[in-house]
C-alpha cells in the first residue's frame, strides 16, 4: 500500500504528523520531488494565472507523483483547525481543484477536517483517510493517531529549541530528539516571517536561510515560538484569530516586533494572496509604530534570484548600519557624560 504526498503546501507543517500516522498504518509514503523550475512551469500550465504560486507548485507535485506512478495520493480539504477558525479558500478547496485541472485517472483522497462541524474532527478525518486502504479498526486508526503526534511533538519541540527545520524533519521522522548546538553570536538578528509552503521550498524563497547566513544573519521563525507567544503577539496588535494561520504571520510578526533583540522583519508572500494582504498591512502598521524596519518579499514564478538577493542585501545592510550608528551614539554619550563629570570634578576643586 503507497500513499503520495506532493511535497508543498501543508507538507511543510505537517509532514512529521503524517510520517507517523501512515508509517504506523503499514502504509509506505512516496514523496513528490524537490520543487523545480519544471514543477512550477507544469503546476502553472494547469490553472488559471491569477491562481497563487503555492498552488501552481502543489499542481505541479501532484503531476510529479503521477509521473512516479502513485495512484493514491493525499490531497485533504482542511476548513477548520478550530471553531471558526478557517484556511484560506486555496487550501479548503483544493480536492476540488486538483480534480478539475488534473485530467489524468488516479485517487484524490480528500478527506475533510472541519472543526466548526460536527463529525468532522481530527479521528473522523482520519477514518475517512484510513478507509481508502480498507482499514476501519478504530483502535489501530487512534493507535497510529498517537504515533503521528508523537514524530509531530518531537519535531515541534526541535524546532523551538532552535534546531535547523531539515535537520528536525530528519531527526523527528527517525524518532530522536537532538538537542541545538551551541551556535555562534550574529551581529544582526532577523525574523523571516511567512508560510511553510514560502519558507521552507528552496525554490519559492530562493534559499533565503543561507543567503541570510552567509550575510552574518541569524534568522527566526514562527516555529521557534510557542503558541502562547504568538497568541501575546495578536494580543498586542489587538487582532483576533479568524484565519488558522494568523499565528505564523500576524502572530509571530507582533511577537518579533516587540523583541529588542530581532533588529528587522523580513515578510515573504506569494503575489495576490488576499489574506496575507490583510495581515502584512496590519504587521507594517504595528511594526511602524515600534520603529522597527521591515522588508516585504513578494513571490511568484517570475521572481527572479538577482533582484531577491539584492533587496536582502540592502536591507542587511542598512541594519548593519543602523546598528553601528546605535552603538556609536552610546559611546559619544558615554564620553560625552565623562567630560561632563571631569569639568564638575575640576570645578568642585
Amino acid at each position: 500500500m503507497q500513499v503520495g504526498i506532493p511535497r508543498a503546501l501543508s507538507y511543510y507543517d505537517f509532514f512529521p504528523f503524517w510520517y507517523g500516522f501512515f508509517s504506523d498504518l503499514g502504509i509506505e509514503i512516496v514523496l513528490s520531488d524537490k520543487t523545480t523550475k519544471k514543477t512550477m512551469s507544469e503546476g502553472s500550465s494547469l490553472v488559471v494565472p491569477e491562481t497563487c504560486l503555492p498552488v501552481k507548485i502543489y499542481a505541479g507535485h501532484v503531476l510529479n507523483l503521477l509521473d512516479k506512478g502513485i495512484d493514491k495520493i493525499l490531497v485533504p480539504s482542511i476548513q477548520s483547525i478550530a471553531p471558526k477558525i478557517y484556511n484560506c479558500s486555496k487550501i479548503r478547496g483544493l480536492p476540488d481543484l486538483i480534480r478539475n485541472v488534473v485530467k489524468k485517472p488516479f485517487t484524490i483522497i480528500d478527506a475533510t477536517l472541519d472543526k466548526s462541524e460536527k463529525n468532522r474532527g481530527l479521528y473522523d478525518f482520519l477514518k475517512e483517510i484510513a478507509s481508502y486502504y480498507g482499514i476501519t479498526d478504530f483502535e489501530r486508526i487512534k493507535k497510529a493517531s498517537k504515533s503521528a503526534w508523537r514524530v509531530y511533538n518531537n519535531f515541534q519541540i526541535m524546532r523551538r529549541s532552535g534546531v535547523e527545520y531539515k535537520k528536525a524533519l530528519k531527526s523527528a521522522i527517525e524518532n530522536k530528539v537532538v538537542i541545538a548546538s551551541e551556535q555562534k553570536s550574529y551581529p544582526i538578528n532577523i525574523a523571516v516571517i511567512a508560510h511553510g509552503y514560502n519558507l521552507y521550498d528552496d525554490r519559492a524563497s530562493m534559499k533565503i536561510f543561507e543567503k541570510l547566513e552567509k550575510l552574518d544573519v541569524k534568522s527566526y521563525t514562527a516555529q521557534n515560538l510557542t503558541v502562547e507567544q504568538m497568541q501575546e503577539g495578536l494580543n498586542a496588535i489587538n487582532s483576533r484569530l479568524y484565519w488558522a494561520n494568523e499565528y505564523e504571520i500576524t502572530g509571530a510578526a507582533a511577537h518579533y516586533i516587540q523583541d529588542k533583540k530581532i533588529d528587522g522583519i523580513i515578510t515573504i508572500n506569494a503575489f495576490g494572496c488576499g489574506p496575507d494582504s490583510l495581515m502584512l498591512e496590519r504587521i507594517s502598521r504595528f511594526a511602524q509604530k515600534l520603529n522597527k524596519p521591515i522588508l516585504h518579499l513578494s513571490i511568484d514564478e517570475q521572481t527572479g534570484e538577482a533582484g531577491f538577493v539584492t533587496r536582502i542585501e540592502a536591507f542587511v545592510d542598512m541594519l548593519f548600519r543602523k546598528k553601528r550608528s546605535g552603538i556609536l551614539n552610546k559611546i559619544n554619550l558615554k564620553t560625552a557624560q565623562a567630560d561632563k563629570f571631569q569639568v564638575k570634578c575640576r570645578d568642585l576643586i
